[in-house]
């Protein structure tokens, strides 16, 4: 036996008021006396009155109040991973200012990940970095809703909200090239496969723009040194996670012999100090908490304020953003 819905009608004559202000209630309380609202919320109490349907409003207004984060790792990494936590903080931060809902959207590289943003019910996405031949891109950009995109790839109907990732890369890499004789870098991954392993010089072509502009950054400084790119190594790790980062540098660690590691992310600074016993000079990137703790030098942004960029942006509040703040920390 199906349960009749109570509707706004019904509890409007139960009030002894007009369905706009039952409406008026939920959606819009300040312009409601407090005793007429009181009086509205007592009637929908007795009459099992949930509130507006949410579906039912979101299409006759063309609007569903929330906005989607298109995440290309799984769902956990956005709680587990302090960088990507912070950016999601700046994103929560425009939602509770706009009464805006959030909508998590795992980008697997599975099959379904275009239907799943094709029907997300969502007024814009904000996405976090993924690679250039992503078929996600041209879905969002489907879709005819306002998008931004951390770290690129920037795309006709996305916006990218990034630092200048290679002058910050090339920056960070003089400083720690000074007097070094065996550098590694250690790097995030290069395209959607997510391969792991020792690479010298790589001239492969790097789908992720983050890691290609990084990538460049510390070759232009290999260039200005006197090492050789060609000759330089490379460790690349799967996933962006320290144990990660341990793993890779335990892996070339006899064969390479490093004394300065050139590293993507604190996260990965601090996998490479596990691996060599702090015997070595490490660089971050990120300049959290982290960085501090472990007194390394690091590229200080913000994660949250790129979030709030961002956002705004897919709130349709902001057309585009200026390029995000970057700056070398020394600890």
């Amino acid at each position: 036996m199906s349960i009749q819905r109570v509707t706004m009608r019904q509890v409007a004559a139960e009030a002894g008021v007009a369905p706009m202000t039952v409406s008026y209630t939920y959606t819009r309380p300040d312009r409601v006396a407090a005793a007429t609202r009181a009086r509205v919320l007592e009637a929908a109490q007795r009459l099992g009155y949930a509130g507006p349907d949410p579906v039912a409003r979101s299409l006759r207004s063309g609007s569903t109040g929330n906005l989607g984060v298109v995440l290309g790792e799984h769902l956990s990494y956005a709680f587990e991973d302090p960088q990507a936590a912070r950016f999601l903080a700046g994103v929560s931060q425009v939602c509770v200012e706009n009464r805006l809902g959030l909508v998590l959207i795992p980008n697997t590289g599975g099959p379904d990940d275009v239907d799943r943003v094709r029907e997300a019910a969502v007024d814009g996405f904000v996405l976090w970095t993924t690679t250039d031949d992503d078929p996600i891109l041209a879905a969002v950009v489907a879709t005819g809703k306002p998008a931004a995109i951390q770290g690129g790839p920037a795309a006709p109907g996305i916006v990218a909200v990034t630092p200048n990732d290679r002058a910050a890369a090339h920056a960070i890499a003089t400083h720690m090239l000074t007097n070094a004789q065996r550098p590694l870098l250690l790097s995030l991954p290069l395209d959607r496969e997510r391969q792991a392993g020792l690479m010298r010089g790589p001239t492969t072509d790097v789908r992720f723009p983050v890691t290609r502009a990084r990538l460049t950054g510390f070759k232009n400084a290999i260039d200005e040194s006197a090492h050789l790119w060609r000759d330089t190594p490379v460790a690349v790790v799967a996933r962006h996670s320290r144990d990660e980062a341990r793993r890779a540098v335990a892996a070339v660690i006899d064969e390479v012999r490093p004394d300065v590691v050139i590293t993507m992310s604190d996260q990965l600074a601090a996998g490479a100090l596990d691996a060599t016993a702090a015997t070595v000079l490490v660089s971050g990137w990120d300049d959290s908490e982290l960085a501090s703790t472990l007194s390394i030098p690091s590229i200080r942004q913000s994660l949250r304020d790129q979030g709030v960029a961002c956002a705004r942006i897919a709130a349709g509040l902001e057309p585009t953003a200026d390029a995000a703040d970057w700056s070398l920390a020394l600890h």
